[in-house]
């Protein structure tokens, strides 16, 4: 009987689904799908859409093993996502789809897991800095949230430890960032990271600096969403509005801040990875240098900072690239 893997990037607004078959020792993909996830009812009403699409046969093919990456936190392999009724339970999968093993991953987990299939093209590096073989990495990125994930080295390779460092307390490094944090805490009264590095986050920062912009420009003739960050970047990259500008800008300087900050704290001596579906957007307002002015001013330990390695990372499907190895892992350790 042929045997498969299944493996997904499960989000709010879209989900990715693929089976790669297992030949020997070498695992060769196939049959990726993307859906709507709005448009189901149930994460197993969207499996069982995927089997049948791709003309899965149980009698002729067995799923040994399926890994799949949440955009949430997991808990006893359980994950109710933020932005969609649905409840996530590894065993209640294995269950309903005979597949003998199931995992959930964070969805940065599941990133952290796939950067060393990137290839080249799949990185843009911003600072080269001086890898050391064996330290610690990080991967952090501002989407609809703030993710991140820490890289250890243990055995022969690295390990990921999820987290949930997008919800610690911003910290303002000047007087601008300091007014803009007062300007939060009246809606939020607490300021976490997230309410700044993310789409809605962005959406923060363009209503602040237009309220204090010396022009005085009518509010009400931008209509803005919650989350208006892809709007707000075309705005800037497109029409070249200047309060869009200085808010990518702004932007910027504190994911940048906000970077060395986790590459301080974990030692991340063998890279600082961005991902998120942000960064690409912006990647030369990235480049443009504030960003990694941030990130190394760190007082006496300046020098330190511009010795490690700072890379976006553009390829859309890294969290894909993740649950695959994450199922590869669960069916070799399963033999």
């Amino acid at each position: 009987m042929r045997k498969y893997i299944i493996y997904g990037d499960i989000g709010g607004t879209k989900t990715l689904l693929q089976m790669a078959e297992c030949v020997g020792a070498t695992f060769r993909a196939n049959s990726l799908r993307r859906y709507r996830s709005g448009e189901y009812r149930s994460f197993a009403d969207m499996l069982n859409h995927f089997l049948n699409e791709v003309g899965f046969d149980t009698t002729t093919c067995s799923p040994v093993a399926a890994c799949f990456a949440v955009a949430g936190p997991i808990v006893d392999q359980r994950s109710q996502l933020t932005n969609l009724p649905w409840l996530l339970d590894a065993a209640q999968i294995a269950r309903a789809f005979s597949i003998e093993y199931v995992k959930l991953l964070n969805d940065f987990e599941a990133a952290a897991m796939g950067v060393d299939d990137l290839a080249p093209e799949d990185l843009v590096m911003l600072q080269s800095g001086c890898a050391q073989p064996k330290a610690m990495r990080v991967i952090l990125g501002a989407g609809t949230g703030m993710g991140v994930a820490w890289l250890i080295w243990h055995g022969n390779g690295y390990r990921p430890l999820p987290t949930e460092a997008g919800h610690i307390d911003f910290a303002p490094t000047n007087a601008l960032q300091i007014r803009l944090l007062e300007r939060l805490q009246n809606k939020f009264q607490r300021v976490s990271v997230e309410r700044l590095l993310s789409g809605t986050g962005l959406t923060h920062i363009f209503k602040f600096l237009l309220e204090n912009h010396t022009q005085s420009p009518d509010i009400s003739q931008f209509q803005l969403d919650e989350d208006s960050g892809a709007a707000i970047t075309a705005l800037a990259t497109e029409e070249k509005h200047p309060v869009a500008i200085k808010s990518l800008e702004l932007f910027a300087e504190i994911y940048g801040a906000y970077a060395g900050n986790l590459a301080l704290a974990g030692l991340c001596r063998n890279g600082v990875y961005i991902a998120g579906g942000i960064a690409p957007k912006i990647i030369d307002t990235l480049r443009g240098g504030a960003f990694i002015r941030e990130f190394c001013r760190k007082g006496r330990f300046s020098g330190l900072m511009k010795t490690i390695p700072v890379q976006v990372i553009i390829n859309p499907d890294i969290s894909l690239l993740g649950a695959k190895n994450g199922a590869r892992e669960l069916m070799m350790t399963s033999r």
